[in-house]
Protein backbone atom coordinates (compact mmCIF):
# COMPACT_ATOMS: atom_id res chain seq x y z
CA UNK A 1 0.00 0.00 0.00
CA UNK A 2 2.89 2.48 0.86
CA UNK A 3 4.68 1.53 -2.48
CA UNK A 4 1.14 2.94 -4.37
CA UNK A 5 0.89 5.84 -2.31
CA UNK A 6 4.67 6.81 -2.76
CA UNK A 7 5.21 5.45 -6.00
CA UNK A 8 7.88 3.51 -6.06
CA UNK A 9 9.54 0.41 -3.75
CA UNK A 10 13.05 1.65 -3.45
CA UNK A 11 11.44 5.29 -2.21
CA UNK A 12 9.45 3.35 0.51
CA UNK A 13 11.98 1.50 1.86
CA UNK A 14 14.15 3.96 2.19
CA UNK A 15 11.64 5.87 3.59
CA UNK A 16 11.27 3.30 6.18
CA UNK A 17 14.85 3.25 7.18
CA UNK A 18 15.21 6.73 7.35
CA UNK A 19 12.46 7.18 10.05
CA UNK A 20 12.84 4.62 12.17
CA UNK A 21 16.42 5.42 12.37
CA UNK A 22 16.34 8.98 13.13
CA UNK A 23 19.61 9.68 14.51
CA UNK A 24 21.59 7.54 12.08
CA UNK A 25 23.59 8.28 9.19
CA UNK A 26 23.86 6.08 6.00
CA UNK A 27 26.44 5.54 3.36
CA UNK A 28 24.91 4.93 0.08
CA UNK A 29 26.12 1.39 0.18
CA UNK A 30 25.65 0.75 2.88
CA UNK A 31 21.74 1.58 2.08
CA UNK A 32 21.82 -0.45 -1.09
CA UNK A 33 22.74 -3.14 1.02
CA UNK A 34 20.29 -2.65 3.37
CA UNK A 35 16.98 -2.55 1.03
CA UNK A 36 18.65 -5.17 -1.25
CA UNK A 37 18.10 -2.18 -4.40
CA UNK A 38 20.66 -1.23 -7.10
CA UNK A 39 22.93 1.55 -6.38
CA UNK A 40 21.29 3.76 -8.95
CA UNK A 41 17.59 3.22 -8.19
CA UNK A 42 18.94 4.28 -4.43
CA UNK A 43 20.99 7.54 -5.59
CA UNK A 44 18.11 8.49 -7.79
CA UNK A 45 15.78 8.34 -4.79
CA UNK A 46 17.83 9.91 -2.24
CA UNK A 47 18.14 13.03 -4.85
CA UNK A 48 14.27 13.03 -4.86
CA UNK A 49 14.13 13.02 -1.11
CA UNK A 50 16.98 15.35 -0.68
CA UNK A 51 15.31 17.78 -3.12
CA UNK A 52 12.05 17.58 -0.65
CA UNK A 53 14.14 18.01 1.98
CA UNK A 54 13.26 14.47 3.81
CA UNK A 55 16.88 13.89 4.07
CA UNK A 56 20.00 15.54 4.55
CA UNK A 57 23.18 14.82 3.34
CA UNK A 58 25.75 14.97 5.84
CA UNK A 59 29.50 15.25 5.79
CA UNK A 60 31.92 13.69 8.31
CA UNK A 61 35.27 12.70 8.69
CA UNK A 62 34.79 10.08 11.52
CA UNK A 63 35.75 6.15 11.01
CA UNK A 64 33.65 4.57 8.37
CA UNK A 65 33.50 1.60 6.45
CA UNK A 66 35.62 1.07 3.10
CA UNK A 67 32.46 1.18 1.08
CA UNK A 68 31.41 5.02 1.95
CA UNK A 69 31.79 7.73 -0.32
CA UNK A 70 35.27 9.77 -0.18
CA UNK A 71 35.43 13.58 -0.80
CA UNK A 72 39.04 14.45 -1.08
CA UNK A 73 39.93 17.23 1.38
CA UNK A 74 40.36 20.73 0.49
CA UNK A 75 42.51 23.12 2.76
CA UNK A 76 39.99 24.71 4.33
CA UNK A 77 38.21 21.17 5.84
CA UNK A 78 41.70 19.62 6.54
CA UNK A 79 43.57 20.11 9.14
CA UNK A 80 45.82 16.79 8.35
CA UNK A 81 47.07 15.65 5.87
CA UNK A 82 45.30 11.75 5.87
CA UNK A 83 42.05 13.18 6.50
CA UNK A 84 38.86 12.39 4.60
CA UNK A 85 35.53 13.20 4.23
CA UNK A 86 32.62 10.63 4.02
CA UNK A 87 29.02 11.63 2.40
CA UNK A 88 26.13 10.24 4.98
CA UNK A 89 22.40 10.87 4.50
CA UNK A 90 20.41 11.19 7.52
CA UNK A 91 16.95 11.57 8.27
CA UNK A 92 15.72 15.31 8.06
CA UNK A 93 13.71 15.62 11.84
CA UNK A 94 12.68 19.42 11.37
CA UNK A 95 11.26 18.74 8.25
CA UNK A 96 7.41 19.84 8.50
CA UNK A 97 5.51 16.62 8.23
CA UNK A 98 8.23 14.31 9.90
CA UNK A 99 6.19 13.56 12.99
CA UNK A 100 3.42 12.66 10.46
CA UNK A 101 5.27 10.26 7.93
CA UNK A 102 7.27 8.26 10.77
CA UNK A 103 4.08 7.48 12.69
CA UNK A 104 2.52 6.56 9.49
CA UNK A 105 5.33 4.14 8.24
CA UNK A 106 5.33 3.01 12.26
CA UNK A 107 1.89 2.02 11.42
CA UNK A 108 3.04 0.50 8.00
CA UNK A 109 2.81 -3.45 9.43
CA UNK A 110 -1.00 -3.19 9.88
CA UNK A 111 -1.38 -2.23 6.53
CA UNK A 112 -0.03 -5.31 4.94
CA UNK A 113 -3.12 -7.46 6.58
CA UNK A 114 -5.39 -7.75 3.32
CA UNK A 115 -1.94 -8.18 0.77
CA UNK A 116 -0.30 -10.77 3.64
CA UNK A 117 -3.96 -12.97 3.83
CA UNK A 118 -4.01 -12.62 -0.42
CA UNK A 119 -0.37 -14.10 -0.57
CA UNK A 120 -0.51 -16.70 1.85
CA UNK A 121 -3.88 -18.02 0.62
CA UNK A 122 -2.14 -19.09 -2.63
CA UNK A 123 0.56 -21.02 -0.52
CA UNK A 124 -2.02 -23.67 0.58
CA UNK A 125 -5.08 -24.01 2.91
CA UNK A 126 -5.14 -22.06 5.61
CA UNK A 127 -7.22 -22.95 8.57
CA UNK A 128 -6.18 -19.94 11.05
CA UNK A 129 -3.61 -17.22 10.89
CA UNK A 130 -2.95 -13.80 13.47
CA UNK A 131 -0.99 -11.10 13.69
CA UNK A 132 0.84 -10.36 16.72
CA UNK A 133 4.09 -9.35 18.63
CA UNK A 134 5.79 -6.45 16.80
CA UNK A 135 2.28 -5.91 14.38
CA UNK A 136 0.64 -5.07 17.48
CA UNK A 137 3.01 -3.59 20.11
CA UNK A 138 4.20 -6.34 22.42
CA UNK A 139 7.02 -7.64 23.41
CA UNK A 140 6.30 -10.91 25.36
CA UNK A 141 4.67 -13.25 22.39
CA UNK A 142 6.61 -15.96 21.38
CA UNK A 143 5.95 -14.72 17.70
CA UNK A 144 4.77 -11.94 15.20
CA UNK A 145 2.65 -14.18 13.12
CA UNK A 146 0.87 -17.87 13.73
CA UNK A 147 -0.13 -19.75 10.85
CA UNK A 148 -2.37 -22.75 11.03
CA UNK A 149 -2.86 -25.33 7.63
CA UNK A 150 -0.99 -27.16 5.14
CA UNK A 151 1.54 -24.38 3.45
CA UNK A 152 4.22 -24.73 1.27
CA UNK A 153 6.89 -24.00 3.79
CA UNK A 154 9.42 -22.46 1.18
CA UNK A 155 6.88 -20.27 -0.48
CA UNK A 156 6.07 -18.70 2.80
CA UNK A 157 9.97 -18.59 4.39
CA UNK A 158 10.38 -16.36 0.72
CA UNK A 159 7.64 -14.48 1.00
CA UNK A 160 8.56 -13.62 5.20
CA UNK A 161 12.04 -12.95 3.65
CA UNK A 162 10.41 -10.39 1.59
CA UNK A 163 8.59 -8.80 4.31
CA UNK A 164 11.05 -8.59 6.31
CA UNK A 165 13.47 -6.48 3.92
CA UNK A 166 10.12 -3.84 3.12
CA UNK A 167 9.57 -3.38 6.54
CA UNK A 168 13.02 -3.47 8.06
CA UNK A 169 12.05 -6.00 10.69
CA UNK A 170 13.03 -9.59 11.70
CA UNK A 171 8.97 -11.17 11.84
CA UNK A 172 9.15 -14.66 14.09
CA UNK A 173 6.21 -16.96 12.83
CA UNK A 174 5.10 -20.24 13.24
CA UNK A 175 3.57 -22.85 11.26
CA UNK A 176 1.84 -25.83 12.21
CA UNK A 177 -0.89 -28.48 10.58
CA UNK A 178 -4.33 -28.05 12.11
CA UNK A 179 -4.07 -31.71 14.15
CA UNK A 180 -0.60 -30.28 15.46
CA UNK A 181 -2.86 -27.04 16.30
CA UNK A 182 -5.64 -29.37 17.94
CA UNK A 183 -2.58 -31.37 20.19
CA UNK A 184 -1.43 -28.28 21.24
CA UNK A 185 -4.65 -26.58 22.42
CA UNK A 186 -5.75 -29.96 24.29
CA UNK A 187 -2.75 -29.95 26.43
CA UNK A 188 -3.20 -26.45 26.92
CA UNK A 189 0.33 -26.17 25.50
CA UNK A 190 1.30 -22.55 27.35
CA UNK A 191 3.57 -21.46 23.64
CA UNK A 192 -0.14 -21.52 22.06
CA UNK A 193 -2.15 -20.20 24.33
CA UNK A 194 0.01 -16.94 25.11
CA UNK A 195 -0.13 -16.10 21.36
CA UNK A 196 -4.00 -17.02 21.56
CA UNK A 197 -4.80 -15.18 24.79
CA UNK A 198 -2.51 -12.02 24.56
CA UNK A 199 -3.34 -9.14 21.85
CA UNK A 200 -3.69 -9.77 18.23
CA UNK A 201 -5.24 -9.54 14.68
CA UNK A 202 -6.75 -12.47 13.14
CA UNK A 203 -6.65 -12.44 9.37
CA UNK A 204 -8.17 -16.10 8.77
CA UNK A 205 -10.35 -18.33 10.45
CA UNK A 206 -12.00 -21.13 9.19
CA UNK A 207 -12.22 -23.51 12.58
CA UNK A 208 -14.93 -25.25 13.54
CA UNK A 209 -17.00 -23.69 16.00
CA UNK A 210 -15.94 -26.11 18.74
CA UNK A 211 -12.01 -25.48 18.05
CA UNK A 212 -12.82 -21.63 19.12
CA UNK A 213 -14.03 -21.97 22.38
Amino acid sequence: MLEQLFGSRTRTRLLHLFLKNPQEKFFIRELTRKIDTQINSVRRELKNLRECGIIDEVLDNSTASNNSVLIPPTKKTSRKKDSTLRKYFQANNTFLLFDELKELFLKSPLLLQNRFVREISLFGAIDYALMSGFFVGRSDTPVDLLIVGDVDRHKLARFISSLEKEIDQEINYALMKLSEYHYRKSITDRFLFTILEGKKIVLIDRLPVREKS
